[in-house]
């Protein structure tokens, strides 16, 4: 091949400025390819960045959620065990009362006896 067919190559192509920019891209491939993988990068970490923070959003949200659920078994459990006390309290009146019951009419020789 000679240097005219080179050049009327180079000229179908797009003349001397076609083989600048020939020139220009084969010198700066190798940036323009950094350029790609680093927009990919930073795509993928603020992608997993949103992913993040949403998970730790939705773990914060059912903390509370739990949270709530154990504030609310623990009222539960003190009421239920305020109403433990008060019948355990009634239960030992009653037995108090039935302790001091008499069993004779006319109460004179009491029976039991007691000081009551």
């Amino acid at each position: 091949m000679e240097i005219a067919d080179i050049l009327t190559i180079i000229g179908g192509i797009g003349g001397m400025q076609g083989f600048i920019e020939l020139i220009k891209w084969w010198r700066g491939r190798k940036i323009q390819y950094r350029q790609d993988m680093a927009d990919v990068e930073y795509k993928e970490n603020e992608n997993t960045r949103r992913q993040v923070d949403w998970l730790e959003k939705r773990l914060s949200e059912r903390d509370a959620k739990i949270d709530r659920i154990y504030e609310e078994l623990r009222t539960e459990q003190n009421a239920r065990l305020e109403e433990i006390h008060r019948r355990h309290e009634v239960e030992l009146k009653l037995t108090d009362a039935e302790a001091k019951k008499c069993h004779k009419r006319g109460c004179k020789d009491r029976m039991p006896p007691s000081d009551y």
